[in-house]
Formats: C-alpha cells, sequence, structure tokens
C-alpha cells in the first residue's frame, strides 16, 4: 500500500499550520485548492514547491483571457493536417489518416494522460472569462474530458494535485468554487515575513533584517497602487547584499527603490514628485 503524500513545506518555503492542513486535505481528498490572496504571497510558488518536496513532475498553465477550456485540455490542429494531406508530412512521421498526430495535449491533459501523479497548476484563473471556468467545471470535477472531434473521453490514470491561483481580478463563478476548497492566504505578519527571509537570507545579520522590514512595512502602509509584496522584499534584500549596502537607508534616501515599487506614479508618489498636468 503507497504511503499517502504530505506536504510539510520546504527550505524554501513558509508553511503555516492553517495552509499546511488544507493542502493535505486536497491532496488527499483529491479537490482542486484555489489559492487567492494579494499578488505576491506564494500562492504560485506554493505548486512548485509541492512538485519539489514530493518529487512530483508539475505541468503549469499561465491563464490569460484568450484562453479557452479545451486548449487548455487539448487543441486539434485542423491546420497543420490540411497542409499534410495538401502537401505531404515528409519525413515527420505524422500519418494525415490518423487523427491523433495532430492532437496535442494541453496541461490538463497531459496531467490526465501521465502514468504517474503529476502537480497541476492553474496560475491567475481570474484572468479567463466565465465560459472557460464554466468549461472547466466538470473536467475538474469528474478528472475527464471529451475530445469532440472523435468523441473520445480522456480519464485521468492519475488524479493530478490541481493547485488554482486567483488575484481576484475577475469574480469566480458559484459553481466553479464549489469545485474547489478555497483558502486565503493572508500577508504574512513580521514575524512570519522574519522566517521566510531567513529561508531565503540565512546568513542576514539581525539589525540588517530589521531595518530591512521596518522599512518595507511602512512603505506599504503609505496606499501606493501596488504596494510592495513578499517577493519584492526578497528582491531589495538580495539587491541590497549584492550592492553591498550596509542598510536600507531611510526617507528618500531609501536604496534599490525600484525593485520594491513598480509603478511610475507609485515612485514619483514617493519621491513627492507631482503628477503632470493632463490636458
Amino acid at each position: 500500500m503507497k504511503r499517502p503524500l504530505r506536504f510539510e513545506g520546504t527550505d524554501r518555503y513558509h508553511l503555516n499550520p492553517e495552509l499546511r492542513e488544507i493542502v493535505n486535505i486536497a491532496i488527499a481528498l483529491e479537490k482542486p485548492l484555489l489559492l487567492t490572496g494579494e499578488a505576491g504571497t506564494g500562492k504560485t510558488q506554493l505548486a512548485f514547491e509541492i512538485a519539489r518536496a514530493l518529487d512530483l513532475q508539475m505541468e503549469e498553465a499561465r491563464c490569460k483571457s484568450t484562453f479557452k477550456g479545451e486548449e487548455l485540455c487539448y487543441v486539434y490542429d485542423t491546420v497543420l493536417r490540411l497542409n499534410d494531406s495538401r502537401f505531404g508530412s515528409g519525413d515527420t512521421g505524422r500519418d494525415v489518416n490518423n487523427i491523433w498526430d495532430y492532437i496535442r495535449f494541453g496541461p490538463i491533459g497531459r496531467a490526465f494522460t501521465a502514468d504517474d501523479r503529476r502537480v497541476l497548476l492553474l496560475d491567475e484563473i481570474d484572468k479567463t472569462d466565465s465560459d472557460t471556468q464554466d468549461n472547466l467545471l466538470d473536467v475538474l470535477e469528474d478528472g475527464s474530458f471529451i475530445i469532440r472531434e472523435i468523441n473520445h473521453r480522456v480519464a485521468a490514470r492519475q488524479r493530478p494535485i490541481i493547485i488554482i491561483t486567483s488575484n481576484a481580478k475577475r469574480e469566480l463563478s458559484d459553481p466553479f468554487l464549489r469545485r474547489c476548497f478555497c483558502h486565503y492566504i493572508p500577508f504574512p505578519t513580521p514575524e512570519e515575513m522574519t522566517e521566510i527571509v531567513r529561508l531565503h537570507h540565512p546568513d542576514i545579520p539581525e539589525p540588517f533584517l530589521e531595518a530591512a522590514l521596518t522599512a518595507f512595512y511602512r512603505l506599504r502602509e503609505q496606499g501606493f497602487e501596488k504596494p510592495p509584496a513578499t517577493a519584492e522584499l526578497l528582491d531589495w534584500i538580495g539587491a541590497l547584499k549584492e550592492s553591498g549596502a550596509r542598510g536600507p537607508g531611510a526617507g528618500k534616501d531609501m536604496a534599490h527603490l525600484g525593485t520594491l515599487l513598480k509603478r511610475t506614479q507609485d515612485i514619483l508618489k514617493f519621491k513627492g514628485v507631482p503628477r503632470p498636468f493632463r490636458f
């Protein structure tokens, strides 16, 4: 009997008890786990760390507004087949009479057809429209989809560990939410952030870290359009170390500001530069 898979965090990912519990429940019950929360709180990275810790292959879909649910499962290349029928397939090995030579599986299809269990990441699902989400309802719940061109059902050989992320740019439908376990990842407290930073920068001196965190959280309180998140903090500390800075700086003299603030208007606001007048 196979030992149940459990994720206990890694040397690169801080996992609080609540998140650990819901991750392992989702794995055990084979339910998709929908993660929401501010950008930069580690939603996407969690999927990669689960795959790394459990030694599983990863299938990833970075969702776009143009995606349709079907293409996440498979794509039938009619243009290629038409070209092969007209001009020949040469030495490609494709047989124009065999439709399977023109079907390409997407990340869901690859996860379902694999002999091994995989981690499937559907990243930023909120970028897709409601039709795409509706197309995925039965696929995620039943672990199967139909290749319409040949009326062939593809069922998951091994149910993947499904991690779905959303930055809440668009509301997800109630039927979609019902198919998932949901967990909101709150922004880390200073104590949690200290642990996160030490995972990535274990040799950072305590006074340096305290000064950096103080400056970081003060910056987040200033009402910027895109406040810095965990990823920006880690990049900033890395930049400070690389440049040999003795500290983060204070006020307008804060070092490497562009690693923390990414929007032009936020940088101008921080520096006290008035917005240009627009006619």
